[in-house]
């Protein structure tokens, strides 16, 4: 289900006037009727997560069969070398909250390294303190330095999935998430990370706080993220497709 026409509506049109929220609610009664309409011509629905596949049954009332994205975790690797700094790599939007990101270092005075554009980049960079340095967007090279060298990753937002924490923990690095969406099934509290539980800088100071007194093992970190591996993803697709041309035609097929 589209985002920005169902759970999330109220974050896109929040910056919106008055005019263009009331033209948007409109258009979007219709969106909504036709997405629940189109339904009706899917044979099966594959979700992303387990966070989608609720969101497909509470807008659509269908089951959905849950495979995660592929990660090419083979790309990231752990270096020894630990620059000290927090990250966050992200499009620079409003629902990806990096505001709370920018809040929170603010007060804690900690490096944080921001990688990524976007509409918010100017309004975040305003509000920011010496602290933080935006980097803009970056070759993906250079992201992968980042996230091998950083203390943690800084995810405070709320996405279906979400490749980045994977891409972190992939490189040994522990993740920093707000507890809700994709995060909550691929980082493990107090293994691969820290779950903050609302969406405010003091609760995110505080468990970045309880981040630098934890300890953490980087090869049970880059361990956890083989479930994500593009090997993984293309064996259960391929099953998956077999099985339900075997359902139709009565036939087993073969990869």
């Amino acid at each position: 289900p589209m985002r920005y026409a169902w759970d999330m509506y109220p974050e896109y049109t929040r910056r919106m006037g008055r005019l263009a929220r009331a033209i948007t609610a409109l258009v979007m009664h219709y969106v909504r009727l036709w997405d629940v309409l189109s339904t009706a011509r899917v044979d099966y629905f594959i979700a992303n997560s387990r966070f989608v596949a609720h969101r497909i049954w509470k807008y659509y009332r269908r089951e959905a069969t849950v495979i995660y994205p592929p990660v090419d975790t083979t790309y990231f690797m752990p270096e020894d070398r630990d620059e000290g700094y927090y990250l966050v790599v992200s499009r620079l939007t409003g629902y990806k909250r990096i505001d709370l990101a920018v809040a929170a270092f603010n007060h804690l005075g900690r490096p944080l390294r921001i990688i990524g554009d976007g509409p918010e980049f100017r309004p975040l960079q305003a509000m920011a303190g010496p602290n933080i340095t935006f980097l803009g967007y970056q070759p993906r090279a250079t992201v992968r330095e980042h996230l091998a060298r950083c203390r943690a990753l800084i995810f405070p937002g709320v996405e279906d999935f979400g490749i980045v924490p994977v891409e972190a923990q992939a490189a040994g690095r522990p993740v920093i998430a707000y507890a809700a969406g994709g995060a909550l099934e691929t980082v493990v509290d107090g293994v691969t990370g820290l779950f903050f539980r609302e969406q405010s800088p003091a609760a995110l100071c505080a468990t970045v706080e309880q981040l630098e007194q934890t300890t953490f093992d980087k090869q049970l970190i880059r361990e956890h993220t083989r479930q994500f591996d593009a090997v993984f993803f293309a064996e259960q697709m391929q099953a998956f497709i077999a099985a339900r041309v075997s359902e139709r035609h009565g036939y087993v097929t073969t990869a």
